[in-house]
C-alpha cells in the first residue's frame, strides 16, 4: 500500500544550497522522514532572524563591522548557510565545490576546523541559530573540491554580522540548556525512546521489512544528548527540527519530540489497521 508522505507543509518548500550537500548522507531512521507527522504544541516560538541576514550570502552588503574595541571572550565563527538542521553529536556529510565555501575550508584546515551551520530556506530566510560543525575527516579531490565528514558541536546564536565576503562570519553567542527544575527527565527520555521504537517496528511493517527488535537507542546517552539524537532524526521536517533546535529546555524539548512521535504512531496504526483490512491495497 502508498501511503502518503506526511512531510508537513512548511517544509516541503524547495531548499536553497542543495548543491554544496552531500546528497547520500543517510538518515539512521529514515522512516521518520516518511511519516513524521507534526506535533500539535504551539508553533510560538518561531526562527530568530536578525535582519541583516538573508538565504543567499550575496544579498549581503560588503562591509566590515569588526570593533577593535570588543572584548576578548566574542567568538567569531565563519557561517554556512545550508537547507538542513545540524544538532549537537550528529554526523554531517558535506560535498564543497562552491568558489567562497572552498576558500572557507582552506583557512579551517590551517586553523581550528570549525565552521557554523544555519539553516536557510527560500521561505522562512536564514536563521541566526546554529550549530558549530566541526571536520573531523576530509579529502581534497584535484579540482579543488572537497569532501567533508563533520560533527555536530555546540548550539550558537548570531549576535553580529561581521563580514559577508568572500564568505560570511558572524560573531556569536553559545547557548546551553536552562535547569529543568523537577521534570524527570529520565523518565521523559524513556517514553521518548519507547515511541520511537514504535513508530520503527510500525513503520517496519508497513514496509515489508522483518519486525526485528528494535535495539538500544539511549546508547548510554543522558537525556539532553538524546533529545539532540531523535531531533537529529527528524530529516524530512526541517523547520520542525530548527525549532527543537532553539529550545533551551530538555524537557521541553523532549515532550515536543514525544508529541510528534505520538502523532506519528497514530498515523501508523491507522494505517496498519487499513492495511490488515486491505492487504492487497
Amino acid at each position: 500500500m502508498a501511503l502518503p508522505q506526511l512531510i508537513p507543509s512548511h517544509s516541503s518548500s524547495s531548499l536553497t544550497h542543495q548543491p554544496s550537500i552531500n546528497p547520500n548522507a543517510a538518515n539512521p531512521y529514515p522512516m521518520l522522514k516518511s511519516f513524521l507527522k507534526p506535533s500539535s504544541l504551539s508553533q510560538s516560538r518561531r526562527f530568530h532572524r536578525l535582519s541583516s541576514l538573508r538565504a543567499s550570502a550575496s544579498s549581503f552588503p560588503d562591509h566590515d563591522q569588526t570593533d577593535p574595541s570588543k572584548p576578548d571572550d566574542v567568538v567569531e565563527l565563519p557561517i554556512f548557510p545550508l537547507p538542513l538542521v545540524l544538532f549537537p553529536g550528529a554526523i554531517l556529510p558535506l560535498q564543497i565545490f562552491e568558489f567562497r565555501y572552498r576558500i572557507m575550508m582552506h583557512t579551517l584546515l590551517h586553523t581550528d576546523l570549525r565552521f557554523g551551520v544555519i539553516y536557510s530556506d527560500s521561505v522562512t530566510g536564514t536563521t541566526d541559530v546554529g550549530c558549530v560543525g566541526e571536520i573531523v575527516k576530509h579529502e581534497r579531490l584535484v579540482d579543488d573540491r572537497f569532501f567533508l565528514i563533520c560533527k555536530g558541536q555546540e548550539r550558537f546564536r548570531i549576535t553580529n554580522v561581521v563580514r559577508t565576503k568572500p564568505y560570511l562570519v558572524a560573531e556569536v553567542n553559545w547557548l546551553e540548556d536552562r535547569p529543568s527544575g523537577d521534570e524527570d527527565l529520565e523518565g521523559l527520555a524513556s517514553e521518548v525512546e519507547t515511541y520511537m521504537k514504535d513508530v520503527i517496528r510500525l513503520s517496519n511493517r508497513l514496509n515489508g521489512k522483518p519486525e526485528k527488535e528494535t535495539l538500544d537507542l539511549r546508547r548510554n546517552l543522558f537525556p539532553t544528548p538524546f533529545s539532540f539524537f531523535v531531533g537529529s532524526t527528524f530529516e524530512g521536517a526541517p523547520r520542525e527540527q530548527q525549532a527543537l533546535l532553539e529550545l533551551e529546555d530538555t524537557a521541553t524539548r523532549l515532550k515536543r519530540e514525544k508529541e510528534t512521535l505520538r502523532n506519528t504512531l497514530n498515523y501508523l496504526s491507522a494505517a496498519s489497521a487499513v492495511k490488515d483490512v486491505f492487504p492487497s491495497s
